[in-house]
């Protein structure tokens, strides 16, 4: 126990060493990883509209067409014995029983007992100071028993009451056009609104919630309070302003139906609400929703097409970690030390394991996140991951016959798979069979992969390796190194030609590439500091000095691209991996001083989408804030269910530019993902709709690199509980997905 702890301290002593040039003390707040409620999605779809929903004793009810039934297992419906055997219109929950509307009665349910009210057509109720209000167009009834009393009958000059509500211990009654309150004596209309308005005059649900009662209309949120109404539009941060329905929700909020799917709102003190988007296919069966309620953790919604359910989970970010690693496992996402995403076969309606363009490239997320934890924690196992990693990363150097070229995949023969046919720009891929036949590598190497090498032997070398390790590290760098500088500032392929993207040579730099000087500058004298830090040669800052002399260093700064219509992430991923090892290799103030207004630049373009990536990347190397609340939300909020799902954000209400950020090219408001998905750092978070491809599972790599590296650098802290059932999740024997991967063992090569 001693060992661990002791080797912990030093890990954190290297870990402040990490960006010797920040400040002191960092700017950026570090981030406590408390205990949040973490969505987790289930859908039931319906052939036939749901028309109504409610909660009794935690078990949810549902009304269709066909009758009443029950959730089981958030899994699927089943028809509630002795009910109504008529079209159920609406469900209402109130002191103990559920109140069942059909089109000819109102029906009563307590206690397993069925009782038959009232004939005739009424249209909702509510608990109301220790009793029960139900309504028709016209009056309102006491329950009283068995029975209904007639309380109340509106003048006819009042428009036909469709929704009451008790709010102030007075019932108010919503019409299509009007809102007017009951005292038990007297309906009346004037001063209920006495300050202020209501989005519009067409009402549709109300809704109280504490000292405020809530007016949902055609175009937004009324707020009530006392007489004054305040107005909540798409300005406010709500995604849909037309309203369908209105529930009260568990925790300070509510939950708003429309054609468009269903909208979470969390009222504030401060007025800094907030809003949780839900729809179609992710979360719902289908966007229309009809009525939703909510028991003490599970929201259910009711839609045209099924029964959509949200079951909040208590979780940390540590757990989420666990569950993302559990949820490779049953996935079949691993393939020995490699990570992939899961691609669908159309044909088969099955997923299958897609080999792809840059599996080394990929794979470096969750070899560093693997390095990070085990610098954080002295987890071994994330230690024997991490060397696992780098033992992937160098085999696929080992591969090719050509040295320090590095394959950008692998792929076993006859293993069950997808192996890619694209390669890069628009040509066939390049596979290449080993001697033996037991695997393929696939060639036409690009900046992709060797950025992403540079990246992982920076991190491997300084937070995990052992001396043996760090030799075969210094190797693999001066063999990667020294092949481009031999080439000729290329990576040189099979054919004796540069590959398509592996350029970095002055004529390519000030020929073909001029769009991209900058990164390819960036990319040149980080290989360069890197080889020189790791190795100690000489010859690697002769290269770097020749490099200046090219003129690669005044482009650095500009090498961010802002002129198109596209946010290139694939692009700002690898410059950051540059900037994350050239600026802890850099002494030089001169040099420092372009790399950093090239940092400063970029991130401040990225800075609107808060992805945790690039966001701790840029607090590390800097100690400046990196809006590390706004990073944590992004992990809090990535979903469990990892497929990707169509979405479509253009017609939202919501879409303008936070304050404090400026839009770039097209994004003009980032999206949660729980509302986009849980993507790669090649994605925008800016993107009004996708994907264009699909659909897709995603490996969390990317995630895991960020949750770790903000373990490691203490910008989130670790959970503060000890309840195990808060920092990680069970083993399971469960095979989703696709199958284990099936190829032969990859080989060891550093113990060879």
């Amino acid at each position: 126990m001693l060992r661990k702890v002791l080797m912990c301290a030093v890990l954190c002593l290297l870990g402040v060493a990490f960006y010797t040039h920040a400040e002191t003390t960092p700017l950026w707040q570090p981030v406590k990883d408390e205990v949040y409620l973490q969505e987790v999605g289930y859908k039931i779809p319906t052939e036939e509209p749901v028309l109504s929903v409610a909660v009794l004793d935690e078990r949810a009810y549902v009304g269709m067409k066909g009758g009443l039934y029950q959730v089981l297992d958030n899994a699927r419906l089943e028809f509630l014995e002795g009910s109504p055997k008529a079209p159920v219109e609406h469900l209402i929950a109130a002191n103990g029983a559920l109140y069942v509307f059909t089109p000819k009665a109102l029906h009563r349910y307590a206690d397993g007992k069925w009782t038959e009210l009232a004939k005739g057509k009424y249209n909702d109720a509510c608990a109301h100071v220790g009793g029960v209000i139900v309504s028709t167009p016209r009056s309102l009834y006491l329950v009283q028993g068995d029975t209904l009393e007639t309380w109340g009958e509106a003048p006819k000059d009042f428009g036909e009451i469709q929704q009451i509500a008790s709010y102030a211990e007075t019932i108010y009654c919503l019409s299509d056009d009007q809102l007017f309150t009951f005292d038990g004596r007297d309906f009346v209309t004037k001063k209920v609104v006495e300050y202020g308005d209501l989005p519009s005059k067409e009402l549709k649900d109300l809704v109280p919630l504490g000292s405020r009662l809530i007016v949902g209309t055609q175009k937004g949120l009324g707020v009530l309070r006392g007489t004054a109404a305040t107005q909540l539009f798409g300005a406010n941060g709500l995604p849909v302003e037309e309203v369908a329905t209105l529930a009260r929700g568990f925790d300070h909020d509510i939950w708003m139906g429309t054609k468009e799917g269903a909208v979470r709102i969390i009222f504030d003190p401060e007025h800094n609400h907030d809003y949780h988007y839900f729809f179609a296919a992710r979360w719902l069966p289908n966007n229309v929703v009809n009525e939703i309620s909510c028991a003490s953790h599970t929201v259910y919604v009711a839609t045209n097409g099924g029964v959509g359910i949200i079951d909040y989970e208590p979780y940390t970010l540590q757990k989420k970690a666990a569950y993302y690693e559990r949820f490779m496992d049953e996935w079949g996402l691993r393939r020995g030390a490699f990570v992939h995403r899961l691609c669908k076969d159309g044909e088969a309606d099955t997923w299958i394991r897609e080999i792809s363009d840059n599996d080394i490239g990929w794979g470096t997320h969750y070899w560093a996140a693997q390095a990070f934890k085990y610098a954080a924690t002295g987890d071994e196992q994330a230690r024997k991951n991490a060397v696992a990693g780098f033992n992937a990363m160098k085999w696929s150097e080992e591969i090719t016959p050509i040295d320090g070229f590095p394959a950008r995949s692998i792929w076993a023969n006859g293993e069950t798979g997808y192996r890619v046919k694209d390669g890069s720009g628009g040509l066939p891929a390049e596979w290449h069979d080993t001697p033996d036949g037991k695997w393929a590598w696939k060639a036409d190497t690009s900046s992709d992969e060797t950025d992403a090498q540079y990246y992982y032997a920076y991190v491997f070398y300084n937070l995990v390796a052992n001396d043996k390790e760090k030799a075969q590290v210094r190797e693999h760098i001066d063999r990667m190194t020294s092949h481009i500088i031999d080439h000729g500032y290329t990576l040189q392929d099979l054919d004796g030609k540069p590959t398509v993207w592996g350029h970095w040579d002055p004529e390519y730099f000030n020929g073909k590439g001029r769009p991209h000087q900058g990164l390819k500058g960036l990319e040149a004298l980080t290989y360069m500091r890197v080889a020189y830090a790791i190795t100690g040669d000489e010859k690697y800052n002769t290269e770097f000095q020749r490099c200046l002399d090219w003129g690669y260093l005044k482009k650095v700064i500009w090498q961010k691209l802002t002129f198109k219509l596209n946010v290139f992430h694939s692009d700002d991923r690898l410059a950051f991996y540059m900037f994350y090892t050239l600026l802890q290799c850099e002494k030089d103030p001169y040099l420092r001083s372009h790399y950093m207004r090239s940092l400063e630049r970029s991130y401040e373009i990225e800075r609107i989408e808060s992805l945790p990536w690039f966001n701790f990347i840029y607090g590390a190397l800097t100690g400046n804030d990196c809006e590390t609340l706004q990073a944590a939300r992004y992990l809090r909020e990535s979903p469990l269910d990892l497929e990707t799902y169509k979405f479509d954000h253009s017609g939202r209400s919501d879409l303008n530019t936070p304050k404090g950020y400026v839009p770039y090219c097209y994004v003009e408001r980032p999206f949660s993902p729980r509302e986009s998905g849980l993507w790669r750092w090649n994605f925008s978070m800016g993107k009004m709709s996708g994907p264009e491809y699909g659909p897709e599972i995603i490996e969390p790599s990317g995630w895991l690199d960020a949750y770790w590296m903000a373990r490691y650098y203490g910008m989130i802290l670790p959970p503060e509980t000890d309840d195990p059932e808060l920092l990680t999740v069970p083993k399971r024997d469960m095979q989703f997905g696709t199958v284990p991967y099936d190829g032969p063992p990859m080989p060891n090569v550093l113990e060879d």
